[in-house]
């Protein structure tokens, strides 16, 4: 069985996001998304909501799960009995991170593949950080969110989170 983890803040989720989950479900027997705690980042939502939202937007997918992880990701993968890490790219700059990171990951545990997945042209654009720079100035979202993210966001900034 092939299990692709597909990791991230997904702070928030967004379509891109949900985009990758879905075509990497065609090429995987299982994906994991995996939502990442970094203790340097400081996110609008916490660990349990991001992991909530992702649920309620995947609606029971088949051939995904949702889980989250707070150290290396080539741990998680191991423990996941995977060994293979599917990330998105939306633009170069991301390649180069992206690109960087995986032959960190291969250095520590050389069993470890990635798969790079060009985002869809429609959401090549999209970005969380864009996304709640886009509601902190009550611009709409909607073309770049699920309705059930864009009500979170606009709950959080309402009860007074100014990220």
């Amino acid at each position: 069985m092939k299990i692709a983890v597909y990791p991230g803040s997904f702070d928030p989720i967004t379509k891109g996001h949900l985009d990758i989950i879905e075509r990497a479900t065609k090429v995987f027997d299982k994906v994991i998304v995996c939502v990442m705690v970094n203790s340097s980042k400081n996110y609008l939502f916490t660990c349990k909501e991001r992991v909530e939202m992702i649920n309620e937007c995947l609606n029971g997918m088949e051939k995904v799960e949702v889980d989250s992880y707070d150290g290396l990701l080539i741990d998680y993968v191991r423990m996941r009995n995977s060994n293979i890490i599917v990330k998105g790219l939306r633009a170069f700059l991301d390649f180069e991170y992206e690109f960087q990171m995986a032959l960190t990951n291969k250095h520590l545990d050389n069993e470890i593949e990635t798969f790079f997945m060009i985002t869809s042209n429609k959401h090549s654009y999209i970005s969380s950080t864009l996304v709640k720079e886009l509601v902190k100035y009550q611009g709409d979202v909607s073309d770049f969110i699920p309705k059930n993210v864009e009500n979170a966001i606009h709950k959080k900034y309402e009860e007074g989170c100014k990220k």
